[in-house]
């Protein structure tokens, strides 16, 4: 009986990957909304963010997880960005430690600026826990549209993230 109980979660572990792996979030559609989040830590992130407010898909861009030594005019040069974005329309959020914090640092953000739908920005594979954590902290009534940035990630990158996700989900379950 046990064994068969192990056999079957260990099924359902290994099914639970193979989806998540197989069926990584797309990048969105190009309707407005109220605000653009970008988590840091990845890969084009910021980029696609940029185009984003450049193109006026949002009035407000969020960066979350900056450090705390980076300056605007810094990420304007790296991002061959116009300074005068980072001046109208974009804030770096420098309290964000990790993803978990990335979610109180954006509703925080959101609520002071009384938005009520955010496209949020990061990558595939980050996308699942990053939108879990930030809807959790986010009021009902706020709009989330998620825009995955495609990379391609490898088994072990996949793997970790999946394991994140779950025990987040897990943890969450049990009130933790």
């Amino acid at each position: 009986m046990i064994r068969r109980l192990l056999a079957a979660a260990l099924l359902a572990y290994l099914l639970g990957f193979a989806l998540f792996a197989v069926m990584l979030p797309r990048p969105a559609d190009d309707r407005k909304t109220d605000a653009i989040v970008v988590l840091t830590g990845g890969a084009a992130r910021i980029e696609r963010g940029l185009t984003l407010i450049a193109a006026e898909r949002a009035r407000r861009m969020l960066i979350s997880g900056v450090a705390r030594s980076v300056r605007p005019h810094e990420l304007a040069l790296q991002y061959r960005a116009s300074m005068r974005l980072f001046d109208c329309c974009i804030d770096l959020g420098r309290e964000a430690v990790d993803t978990r914090s990335n979610g109180e640092e954006v509703a925080d953000w959101l609520k002071a600026r009384g938005y009520r739908s955010l496209r949020l920005v990061t990558t595939d594979w980050h996308m699942r826990r990053a939108s879990f954590e930030i809807e959790r902290a986010l009021p009902g009534n706020v709009v989330v549209l998620r825009d995955a940035v495609p990379s391609e990630p490898g088994f072990t990158m996949l793997l970790t993230e999946y394991n994140k996700y779950i025990l987040r989900r897990g943890a969450v379950l049990v009130g933790l």
